[in-house]
């Protein structure tokens, strides 16, 4: 066990103080209602810095410019459309109870607490489910072409974790839909000229001043030039951090960054090792692979999970009879099937594959068979639903799924850790407040499928328009102008490290210290951990990381276009990140949700949990041993349980 001491302090207790009390139902509803406001003459001098433009980003930009805040925008990709929010493919949660299948905003917070293994505020919770129905209603008066039944009314599918058909959808297109309404309401800002958009610029710095955060330095990714941005109020919606995993299903240009600066500015990171691992992606390929696909979710609908019976067996998959396929996700959950929660089904999969019954190269794999509802629905009916990702998993590996069922296998999605914020989404720095996936707030240590598109344009369109007014009812602050101490010391600080990382010129490219760390903490700090695994990946990592900065070679220079250098940036930010996961990983020995440790188990096999110790969020402190601050967890209306799927 892990003693405070060893790798990091015991410091005080935290708490939420903005989560108003009372009906859980009644308290947005309260915070909206008694929240200090902005006069709409005042908000024309008040300004705000959103970095990052997807989902989250990009619709709290549109609002805040819509209420006539002076906003500016940043993101480092060359065009809203980039951000990685399109690459969501199956759906977006929202208790509309179309189906009449008795879906409801309490079902849906019921679901959300407990495929988040009771890791998350019941307050947070309650809020994304009301706020759902919302959403919906915003994005369809966008013009977002959900899939519509042949009455014309919006349809829904089912996802795991649910037993009734919530999830709204375009096809395998969600996210771009989503997203392209909300670049279409944030481009409307910038022709009104309430936003200024800013691409190809990456946050480097936060900038604080007497506590507050005011700015931000950012480098100019075509030139080189790094400047500074002051403001009123700074929002990060910068997204998670998967890619410390090397392999991941996230975009390649995703990264730690901006979080992590301001982690290192003071703010707290909470839950670093809660990773969801997705059990749908094409398997990795070869050595030099550089990204994983994702296979939309939405597929083990109407696709059946299996293994061949026997371990060894290497007939292809049409030559296994019936009664010698293990469709081991119905066997084992037989309410929910192959629609249990993604970290249920992930494990369920490795365990499979550990026992030699896995399929493909090296055995890590399992089918994703739609050959029963080819045969009940017809191909035109499968091609409707699924025909664009039918066709992308053709492309990559060469196969037709519609002839030979699909392999696939569990690999990093999605991240529920993220920095700390309170009830109205600020962070422990006064003026920075943080939003969608870069928050740790709503899914605790288990992500249910379709909620980060929810949570995402919750916090954007609806949850920050309506708390940062309590803040900004005090500015505008005191005028700061780059000449500033603060404001001087973050910058050099940047331009510093910039020089750093340019005058190593060692022997090792970036990437090849990146694919290391990545395979470090996919076998130790993946999806299953261990105490003996975690102290060994804290050695490996502190040893590469000191590598890292002896050897590492980034060419050219810092006055032009430079990828191997913002890649460099990137993966010294990862080096710290990921010894932090390994750390809150190591000190909380229980199982919960998508962090799984193998001395904590049922003896089936599924995770144990230790609410009497544990049930508490985590939240770091930078420092050169991490300080340890708990949020303690309380359940009025939802009683902690075993999660059962069978």
């Amino acid at each position: 066990m892990t003693y405070p001491g060893e790798f990091f302090v015991d410091g005080e207790p935290i708490a939420d103080t903005a989560a108003p009390d009372g009906p859980l139902a009644e308290r947005w509803t309260r915070r909206r209602s008694t929240g200090r406001l902005v006069n709409p003459a005042n908000r024309r001098r008040l300004d705000v810095i959103v970095v990052g433009s997807g989902l989250a980003g990009g619709s709290a930009a549109a609002t805040l410019g819509e209420l006539g805040y002076r906003v500016r925008c940043y993101c480092y990709q060359d065009s809203p459309r980039r951000a990685h929010s399109i690459a969501a493919q199956g759906g977006i949660n929202a208790a509309k109870n179309y189906r009449n299948d008795g879906d409801s905003v309490e079902r849906l917070f019921h679901d959300t607490i407990k495929g988040g293994d009771f890791r998350s505020r019941e307050s947070n919770v309650y809020r994304l489910a009301e706020v759902s129905v919302e959403i919906i209603d915003q994005c369809v008066a966008q013009g977002v072409p959900f899939a519509r039944e042949y009455g014309g009314l919006l349809d829904t599918r089912s996802f795991g974790g649910a037993q009734v058909s919530r999830t709204f959808y375009a096809r395998g297109q969600t996210g771009q839909q989503l997203l392209l309404g909300a670049y279409q309401a944030l481009e409307r800002q910038v022709n009104a000229g309430t936003v200024a958009m800013h691409t190809r610029h990456e946050m480097l710095d936060l900038i604080v001043v007497d506590g507050r955060a005011r700015g931000i330095v950012v480098r100019d990714l075509e030139t080189g030039a790094v400047t500074v941005d002051l403001a009123d109020a700074v929002v990060l919606a910068s997204g998670g951090y998967g890619n410390v995993f090397y392999l991941s299903t996230n975009a390649k240009g995703c990264n730690v960054t901006a979080s992590w600066r301001a982690h290192r500015r003071g703010a707290l990171f909470a839950n670093p090792a809660y990773t969801q691992i997705h059990p749908t992606c094409i398997p990795v390929s070869g050595e030099h692979q550089s990204k994983l696909t994702l296979m939309s979710e939405s597929l083990r609908n109407d696709g059946r999970v299996w293994v061949p019976q026997q371990a060894g067996d290497t007939r292809s998959p049409g030559d296994i009879p019936e009664d010698e396929r293990d469709y081991f996700l119905e066997r084992r959950y037989p309410a929910y099937g192959n629609l249990v929660p993604r970290d249920i089904a992930s494990r369920a999969t490795k365990a499979v594959c550990d026992e030699g019954r896995g399929v493909g190269p090296g055995g890590r794999g399992v089918y994703l068979d739609f050959a029963d509802a080819l045969s009940r629905l017809g191909r035109p009916a499968v091609e409707a639903k699924y025909g664009n990702l039918f066709e992308m998993y053709e492309r990559i590996t060469g196969e037709d799924p519609y002839v030979t069922p699909m392999r696939i296998y569990p690999a990093v999605h999605y991240t529920m850790g993220g920095l700390w914020v309170d009830y109205d989404l600020r962070s422990t720095i006064p003026g920075l407040f943080v939003i969608g996936e870069a928050n740790f707030s709503d899914h605790g240590a288990n992500r249910l499928g379709a909620s980060a598109l929810m949570q995402g344009l919750a916090d954007g369109y609806f949850v920050l328009p309506n708390t940062i007014g309590a803040y900004l009812a005090d500015g505008p602050f005191q005028k700061l102008t780059p000449k500033h101490p603060a404001v001087v010391e973050a910058r050099t600080a940047v331009a510093d490290r910039v020089q750093k990382l340019l005058t190593i010129d060692g022997d090792r490219s970036v990437d090849s210290f990146h694919r290391e760390l990545g395979k470090i903490m996919w076998e130790y700090c993946g999806m299953e951990r261990t105490d003996a695994g975690l102290r060994k990946a804290i050695e490996l990592i502190r040893s590469l990381r000191a590598e890292f900065w002896a050897r590492v070679k980034v060419p050219g220079t810092g006055a032009e276009l430079n990828q191997s250098l913002e890649r460099a940036g990137r993966v010294a930010d990862f080096f710290e990140l990921a010894e932090l996961m390994c750390i809150d990983a190591l000190h909380r020995t229980e199982s919960c949700g998508g962090h799984f440790r193998a001395e904590s188990q049922t003896p089936d096999g599924e995770a144990l949990r230790n609410d009497d110790e544990f049930s508490y969020v985590a939240a770091w402190e930078f420092g050169e041993q991490p300080v340890l601050h708990k949020e303690a967890l309380t359940f009025e209306y939802e009683k902690p349980s075993q999660r059962s799927y069978s």
